[in-house]
């Protein structure tokens, strides 16, 4: 009898950010009795906002803030979040890379005023990324995949632009990346975009990654940004858990399999060290090896902001961006992620910033606003990085200092602390590695078996990797559905 019973239920997940919930949500609506189990003592994972105690009635998101695959996701358009009453409000500029001398690339949602911005260099954007982007669901479709099948829908209308998407790719991840461009703008502003991978560059994953997007910055909603923070997203899947019987217990750490109540089937939204450390010796010894060989990447230090007023950035039009990337010229920004890699702190490091209070006021409360802020460290480093953080930033917003009212530093180290898939400070749960891109995290050909009966992988350590898509949990749900329970179909995700 399938359901929730004291002490047994249909299907386990271990872990609530959005791959978890995507698959404890799937799962419940086959009609299956689903329990999450997460450590923390709020649910989201990377998708949480908090009330620090930083200033009263100011909230900050704890990992994600921007959300361009909130919308752009297979996952997220069936489940259909705006019919949910989530609010994906879209800045006016994208994403932004201040330079030197108080110039700025600015990635406008409008392609053509982009492209008219960047002067001599606008054609070459719009043939790089304005074509990904009038294709952007071929792009996701590629992107976004099980990296093990041809994605549903691409075959074969898609197939011009998965190729082009691929040559793309392989231009801008290799030592060609600045044949293309004659100026050094748009250069730079693709490349704080890939600089989201936290790898080495110019490298084939941190091409993807940019041109991925780079090019969803020019569609649909662009770079969103929730009304109320990202929390909104955790709370529209824990609506629909919770109105299909499953449950969220929070303040539930699994450290071994008898933590685990009894179930036909578990979900480890969890990265592969997790895995093991927990199942052990219930792991095939062959399946346990190569899931203990599985990288893990350079780290992130996260400051979380009170200003009073806005950023003063130099170049004015960067204060409309949702986000911005605070890393220079592309040279300077390749050098910083060079320097981490090597296990050094960058002296200018690569700097990610939001200010959602642009596209979203009701985040400013009593004239004060949050910023969000991360910057790249060597895996492992227990620096507070608020000083070189705030050097960063006012290399390109003088006077940035004197609209700080109060922050809060969590090192690379800490942030496991918060959520246990950032080991050493990787927020993507993984090395952002060509290999890793295609076995990831293993070479298994189902990359969310771990060899034991019943038992999934569907954090992002399984493809399609890092980003609030909910696709490893909805990947892993529906291949549990099948093998455990002999459903074919997957649930309708439709409100």
């Amino acid at each position: 009898m399938r359901g929730q019973r004291e002490g047994h239920t249909d299907v386990v997940v271990v872990g609530s950010g959005p791959n978890g919930l995507a698959a404890a949500v799937t799962c419940a609506r086959a009609g299956l009795g689903v329990t999450v189990l997460e450590a923390q003592p709020t649910a989201g994972g990377g998708a949480r906002t908090l009330d620090l105690g930083l200033a009263d009635g100011v909230v900050h998101d704890i990992c994600s803030a921007v959300h361009p695959m909130a919308w752009a996701s297979p996952f997220f358009r069936a489940f259909d979040l705006r019919a949910r009453g989530v609010q994906l409000l879209t800045p006016e500029v994208s994403f932004a890379q201040p330079l030197p001398a108080g110039r700025a690339g600015i990635a406008y949602r409008d392609l053509a005023r982009t492209v008219e911005g960047l002067g001599e260099d606008g054609p070459a954007w719009h043939a790089l990324v304005g074509r990904r982007s009038e294709h952007w669901q071929d792009v996701v479709r590629v992107a976004l995949g099980d990296k093990r099948s041809i994605p549903p829908g691409l075959l074969p209308r898609g197939l011009p632009a998965a190729a082009g998407f691929g040559l793309a790719v392989l231009e801008q991840g290799t030592r060609a990346w600045d044949a293309r461009f004659r100026g050094d703008v748009a250069p730079a502003l693709l490349t704080g975009v890939a600089a989201h991978a936290i790898t080495p560059m110019p490298s084939l994953a941190s091409a993807g990654t940019a041109l991925l997007l780079a090019s969803l910055g020019h569609a649909g909603a662009g770079w969103a940004v929730p009304r109320g923070g990202s929390r909104a997203i955790t709370d529209a899947l824990i609506a629909d858990l919770e109105a299909h019987g499953g449950q969220v217990l929070t303040d539930h750490r699994v450290r071994s399999a008898a933590d685990l109540p009894h179930a036909h089937a578990y979900l480890f939204d969890t990265t592969p060290r997790t895995l093991v450390a927990i199942l052990g010796e219930r792991l095939p010894a062959r399946s346990r090896r190569a899931l203990e060989r599985f990288r893990y990447g350079d780290g992130a230090a996260k400051v979380d902001f009170v200003l009073s007023g806005p950023v003063p950035w130099a170049a004015s039009e960067v204060a409309r961006a949702g986000t911005v990337h605070v890393g220079g010229t592309r040279a300077q920004m390749a050098e910083a992620e060079a320097a981490v890699a090597a296990g050094r702190h960058a002296e200018h490091p690569m700097t990610l910033v939001s200010d959602p209070s642009v596209v979203d006021p009701s985040r400013a409360v009593g004239g004060l606003r949050p910023l969000w802020a991360y910057t790249h460290v060597p895996s492992g480093s227990d620096v507070d990085v608020t000083q070189a953080v705030t050097d960063q930033i006012e290399r390109f917003a003088p006077g940035f200092r004197d609209v700080v009212v109060a922050s809060r530093c969590v090192p690379a180290a800490h942030l496991a602390h918060h959520n246990e898939n950032y080991v050493g400070g990787d927020i993507s749960a993984g090395a952002a590695t060509i290999a890793q891109m295609f076995a990831r995290p293993t070479l298994r050909p189902d990359p969310y078996a771990t060899g034991a009966d019943g038992v999934y992988l569907c954090s992002a350590s399984t493809p399609p990797g890092p980003g609030v898509h909910g696709l490893g949990g909805w990947f892993a749900a529906q291949r549990a559905l099948r093998d455990v329970f002999g459903i074919t179909q997957a649930p309708s995700l439709q409100p």
